[in-house]
């Protein structure tokens, strides 16, 4: 997949003008199945144009740049991911534009001439909520009266399930109560955090549960603290794990708070510090909690790891 980063009002001639494209265009946090449905139909738009299908995704988050939220914006999918995502779904071109105060004053005629003309798009697909320009004057009824021929636009209906709209908003939700199976099912996939694996403390190889200490990458959402049942894709394969998030309170002052992230992979003996890791997570087991001693963590940690096994046998 060809990626190309565009900033307005520079860095736009980056494009072969001899290329047509279907595009795809929104912000596409967590590339749900909502977004799915919109990125498909661009990529069958362009197969049946044969043109080449294409993605336009923005960075960072709106929110950021305009300051709309008083909350702390977190990413589903931080880009990198994203692009992954989009790769793996055979999509040819992704266009990255950068989010600037000067490209949020654009009216939605210029975005119109600048990222959608300019870059030789035969046909727009997008949701039906999606908006452009300043101030989000621009919706989807003006993109196709503003088309005037020159290129085709689909309009993808609300995707609902369980009679509720698939957003980003309600994935945030859900990742935010630990609610890993409803997430897993709203994305089409398990979500996924990427990192590396860091030196520990080394405790729970004293007790007869080695952990992998895993940094997560920056821009991450790591999801409430407590117990799941993970995959670990690590050196090529996928182990199932049993995962703890949170601030281990049977060993640490409590006046100590630094979150973590350990994976006791079952199976598994090897040294893989430095290794790059993916934690794809399934379900959310119990709360993080403080023992009265080892053998009663002990005891529990086995119950975890039986429940692992357990579900993971009906996979």
């Amino acid at each position: 997949m060809k990626v190309i980063h565009l900033k307005y009002p520079y860095q736009l001639n980056k494009v072969d003008p001899s290329t047509s494209y279907s595009l795809a265009v929104g912000f596409f946090d967590g590339v749900h199945r909502g977004h799915q449905a919109v990125i498909r139909a661009a990529m069958e738009k362009a197969e049946e144009l044969n043109i080449k299908s294409a993605v336009m995704t923005f960075d960072p988050h709106p929110s950021i740049v305009l300051g709309k939220s008083n909350e702390k914006i977190f990413y589903i999918t931080p880009l990198p991911q994203k692009l992954e995502i989009l790769e793996e779904m055979g999509v040819d071109t992704t266009f990255v534009v950068q989010f600037t105060s000067d490209f949020a004053r654009l009216s939605p005629e210029d975005f119109i001439q600048y990222f959608i003309r300019d870059l030789n798009v035969k046909h727009v697909t997008a949701g039906f909520d999606f908006s452009f320009g300043a101030f989000g004057k621009g919706n989807m009824d003006l993109m196709k009266e503003l088309s005037l021929g020159n290129f085709g636009v689909t309009v993808v209906e609300k995707q609902m399930d369980d009679g509720e709209k698939i957003s980003s908003t309600r994935i945030r939700k859900c990742l935010q109560d630990g609610d890993m199976e409803t997430v897993h099912h709203l994305l089409g996939r398990p979500f996924q955090v990427p990192g590396i694996v860091v030196q520990g403390d080394k405790r729970g190889r004293t007790i007869g549960f080695p952990t992998a200490n895993i940094q997560s990458m920056e821009g991450c959402f790591i999801p409430k603290n407590g117990v799941y049942a993970v995959r670990v894709f690590v050196q090529n394969r996928l182990y199932d794990g049993v995962c703890n998030v949170g601030f281990k309170p049977t060993f640490k002052n409590p006046d100590e708070k630094q979150l973590t992230i350990e994976v006791h992979i079952l199976d598994f003996e090897k040294n893989i510090y430095g290794e790059e890791v993916k934690v794809l997570w399934y379900k959310r087991l119990r709360d993080e909690q403080k023992f009265d001693g080892i053998e009663s963590l002990k005891a529990q940690i086995s119950r975890d790891k039986e429940r692992t096994i357990e579900y993971f046998a009906d996979k």
